[in-house]
C-alpha cells in the first residue's frame, strides 16, 4: 500500500551557471509530496490502526527536518561564494547551506536522504519512503524514488 502526504513552503535560492533568469536570485512556492510504502498496521485500540502511517505523524516528520528548515529561507549552494558572502552581511537571516546546487533535482534528493532513515524509525521495518515529488512550479518537479 502506498500513501501520499503533500506539504509546502517557500524559499529562495539561484542556479550561479543558469543560462538564463534562474542565475538571479528568485524564490518559488514549493511543494513536496512523500510517498511512503509500507502494510496497512492492523493494531487493534491503537491510534494508527489500519492505516499505513498516520498522515499527520507523515507530516510532523517533514516538518521537524525538511519543511520548518527551509521555508522562508535561501538555499545556498556552498560554492556560490558571492551569494553567500553577500547573505553573511544581512543579521538573522535564514540560510540554508546545500552541498550542491539548489536546483529541484538535487533539493528533492536531499530530502529523501534527509527523510528516508526517520521514517523507517518512526514505524519500523515495515515502512519504506518510496518518492519524493518536489515541485519548483506547479509545472516542473523532480522525483526521487528508492
Amino acid at each position: 500500500m502506498q500513501i501520499t502526504r503533500r506539504l509546502e513552503f517557500d524559499a529562495g535560492h539561484r542556479i550561479p551557471d543558469h543560462k538564463s533568469q534562474c542565475r538571479n536570485l528568485h524564490g518559488h512556492r514549493y511543494v513536496i509530496e512523500i510517498t511512503l510504502e509500507g502494510e496497512v498496521l492492523e493494531a487493534a485500540g491503537k491510534s494508527e490502526n489500519g492505516m499505513v502511517m498516520d498522515f499527520s505523524d507523515i507530516k510532523a516528520i517533514a516538518k521537524n527536518l525538511v519543511v520548518d528548515a527551509w521555508d522562508h529561507a535561501f538555499l545556498a549552494y556552498k560554492g556560490d561564494t558571492a551569494v553567500l558572502d553577500f547573505l553573511s552581511t544581512l543579521p538573522g537571516h535564514k540560510t540554508v547551506v546545500v552541498e550542491h546546487i539548489p536546483t529541484a533535482e538535487n533539493l528533492a534528493r536531499i530530502a529523501f536522504d534527509i527523510l528516508a532513515p526517520a521514517y523507517q524509525a518512526s514505524y519500523g521495518q515495515h515502512l519504506q519512503l518510496k518518492k519524493i515529488r518536489l515541485y519548483e512550479t506547479p509545472n516542473c518537479w523532480a522525483d526521487v524514488e528508492a
